[in-house]
């Protein structure tokens, strides 16, 4: 006889009753769904637990066991899958959790999490990410310098995404002539500093992220200050001592730098991780040893800048931090992206290590800070 023969599919409202007279109802459903809403009552354990182990859950073969699920699939495959364990007493609810509640039967809630299972069900649903990657994200910390163009989009995302905790390092304050690519900041806030308006933001976006704010511009005294217990550090730098000091700060600690830049109607991201790849990945000095002349790289102010450029990269920045806080995907260490608007072309530039790096080198010991202004100034 066919295993899915011998299993008896009931109408909820009948399984309410079998439950009432002492049969156990078991939601197959992942965590995340049963979040949502279960069945009164409910024995909660995923379908692979269940198979896995089943006598963890139900010690008693002859036990009365009626399976749910969302509509009824899933609850037939643990069933049939009870069945073959020598499961003597097993159901299927017919329409599963989705009926049971349509028909206005008790239904219950875990309300401790459903915020998180809610608001993430979407990165839930996605095998690379699920629950446990979405708790890294919960407990990750990113410091990132610049809440502006390239700050404002991957800010914004890090904050949608449940990064536990986001470090904004910016001394600037909000302008009008910021609003046309920086879309953190709003009319209102106008000669607001930009940490705060940002916070504003972030909170009113996702309030169960924790938003530390740091007002102050980016020096060697300070920066190993925003950057320790980072996982991941940004740069939304708009000028080159920034960079260079960021670059040789992730090296010295061991941090992930994600970097971009944008410039008219082109932009480019990489992902420098050096300190922890001594000799195996390149660092920003590896790709620019040498700063190019303040009139070879004039900033938005003086060049101008796509609105929507800052965006673009900003997103992109922002998903080489969450791939990197996950552990997944292919991170950009080793790559130059660049991306050119008016085309609407990506290409990409391989890096390598530089073996004479003053900074980066395997082997060498941290040079120290410099003067980072004099430095490209010269």
């Amino acid at each position: 006889m066919n295993t899915a023969s011998r299993i008896e599919i009931i109408a909820p409202a009948d399984a309410l009753r079998r439950q009432r007279d002492g049969a156990v109802i078991v939601d197959v459903r992942e965590s995340h769904e049963r979040a949502t809403g279960f069945a009164e009552g409910a024995l909660g354990i995923a379908r692979g637990d269940l198979e896995a182990d089943p006598q963890a859950a139900l010690p008693d073969r002859n036990a009365d066991v009626l399976v749910i699920c969302q509509s009824g699939a899933r609850s037939m495959k643990a069933a049939q899958a009870l069945i073959a364990a020598g499961y003597t007493r097993v159901a299927s609810v017919d329409g599963g959790t989705t009926r049971w509640i349509a028909e206005g039967l008790p239904v219950a809630r875990d309300e401790r999490d459903f915020d998180f299972y809610d608001r993430y069900s979407r990165h839930l649903r996605l095998p690379e990410v699920g629950e446990a990657g979405q708790r890294k994200l919960q407990a990750a910390r990113i410091a990132m310098v610049g809440a502006g163009g390239l700050g404002s989009p991957a800010a914004f995302y890090l904050a949608a995404a449940g990064v536990g905790t986001i470090v904004l390092a910016d001394d600037d304050i909000v302008d009008r002539s910021n609003l046309q690519r920086q879309i953190l900041h709003t009319e209102d806030r106008i000669a607001v500093p930009k940490v705060e308006s940002a916070r504003i933001a972030l909170a009113a976006l996702n309030p169960t992220v924790n938003i530390e704010t740091f007002q102050e511009r980016i020096t060697a005294a300070n920066v190993e200050r925003l950057i320790e217990g980072a996982d991941v550090v940004v740069d939304g730098a708009d000028n080159f001592p920034v960079r260079y000091l960021l670059n040789d700060a992730c090296v010295k600690l061991g941090k992930p730098l994600v970097y971009g830049a944008v410039h008219r109607f082109e932009g480019q991201v990489s992902v420098f991780d050096a300190g922890r790849r001594r000799g195996h990945a390149p660092c920003y000095r590896c790709l620019f040893p040498e700063p190019p002349p303040p009139e070879a790289a004039p900033n938005c102010a003086e060049a101008g800048v796509l609105g929507v450029l800052p965006g673009v990269i900003g997103l992109l920045q922002a998903t080489e931090a969450i791939k990197l806080i996950l552990g997944i995907g292919e991170p950009l260490a080793g790559r130059l992206l660049h991306f050119d608007a008016m085309g609407m072309r990506f290409r990409e530039t391989r890096l390598s290590a530089d073996p004479d790096c003053p900074v980066c080198a395997a082997g060498r010991d941290f040079p120290g800070y410099i003067d980072y202004a004099k430095f490209c100034a010269a």
